[in-house]
């Protein structure tokens, strides 16, 4: 069992494609497609060993629609799986995209190391990072019913002319309005039904996750990441739930890298051209963290808001003061950047930085 047989496989929920590729004979062999079943690919696995005399088999897929699931099914039967970001794969100019081409790219990739692993956090950690998804998708119908109910009252010229929307004040005025025809009046008596629902499910769901954070697993790192400003129960229990071990980056560079905040660069000869961030990587987490940093221009740098206050309570003094010098540093950085540049660019370094502080936190680099 000396010779690997790397297995490239191309899922989709109705099929998986699959190829078999060995660097010692430098070809792709034994291409098929079979029904999404993982009987029907440990059989060809199997098929695949007897034909190559006992050698080791490395699976791996693109990340994807499937998520963990085969990658369980597979090291469940003692296969070595490997589930590859699809960011860090090489991609080739102009190149003709079908599932067998996609196969025999992966098998390769996994052949020669051009890609990079997907971490796999363990089963109590998937089910975290599910129910926090959903949670974020009811936030996201609820901004769409609120953009609906806006556009549907402008659109028969019914303006709110309070100060702020979506206060008590500005609800009680929608669910009084008169259009003038009972259809009309009751198209918005849906929206705002709508809303109420969305909005007692968040709250509900909130509650919840407040709940798992308090579990001994998270508690203790859910603290220490809530004396950042900007991050709270929510976006702490995201990150550790998501992350799983942050050890697996060495560097803080590497983790702000991961979550795709690093500027890209397209150089050739002696010219070098910064391009925008890669967007790479955990497009959760760096939405959350680009809100988080939106805070930074709310507090005057070097004073501590009695939330922030309330939030560090419980943690050690060293830990505070870590927080405390990472909060005056971005809030500082935030309107030095907002001067000179914009604010779209200071949130995007503000974020960019406070993940170097939260892998410092995480890796107990406090000092």
């Amino acid at each position: 069992m000396n010779s690997i047989t790397y297995i490239g496989l191309d899922v989709h929920t109705t099929n998986y494609t699959i190829c078999a590729y060995t660097i010692e004979n430098d070809k792709t062999f034994a291409e098929t497609t079979i029904n999404p079943d993982i009987r029907e690919l440990d059989k060809y696995l199997k098929k695949i060993q007897e034909l190559q005399g006992g050698c080791k088999l490395v699976c791996g897929y693109e990340a994807g629609c499937l998520g963990y699931s085969l990658y369980q099914q597979l090291t469940a039967k003692g296969y070595e799986c490997i589930i590859l970001a699809p960011t860090t794969m090489p991609i080739t100019a102009k190149e003709i995209k079908t599932d067998k081409r996609d196969a025999r790219k992966i098998a390769k990739c996994l052949a020669f190391g051009t890609y990079s692993k997907v971490f796999v956090p363990d089963d109590n950690d998937i089910a975290v990072k599910e129910y926090i998804r959903m949670r974020d998708d009811a936030k996201i119908m609820l901004k769409q019913t609120k953009q609906q109910i806006i556009a549907f009252c402008t659109r028969h010229d019914k303006r709110y002319d309070g100060k702020s929307t979506w206060t008590q004040r500005h609800i009680q005025w929608l669910s009084t309005l008169d259009l003038g025809n009972v259809l009309l009046n009751e198209t918005l008596a849906e929206y705002l039904i709508t809303l109420a629902q969305l909005t007692e499910k968040i709250k509900r769901f909130d509650k919840r996750i407040e709940e798992i954070a308090s579990q001994e697993r998270y508690a203790e790192n859910v603290r220490k990441l809530q004396c950042f400003k900007g991050i709270k129960t929510h976006t702490a229990l995201s990150f550790l739930a998501e992350i799983g071990d942050f050890k697996r980056f060495p560097k803080a560079e590497q983790f702000a890298s991961f979550l795709g905040l690093v500027p890209g660069e397209h150089s050739s000869g002696e010219g070098q051209h910064r391009l925008g961030i890669t967007k790479a990587g955990n497009t959760h987490l760096r939405r959350l963290l680009v809100e988080a940093a939106n805070c930074y221009n709310r507090v005057a740098a070097g004073k501590k808001s009695k939330t922030i206050i309330q939030r560090q309570q419980g943690n050690t003094p060293d830990v505070i003061a870590y927080a405390d010098r990472a909060n005056d540093r971005l809030r500082r950085k935030y309107i030095k950047l907002t001067l000179k540049r914009n604010s779209s660019i200071a949130k995007i370094a503000v974020a960019r930085e406070l993940a170097c502080f939260i892998w410092g936190m995480m890796n107990g680099r406090i000092s």
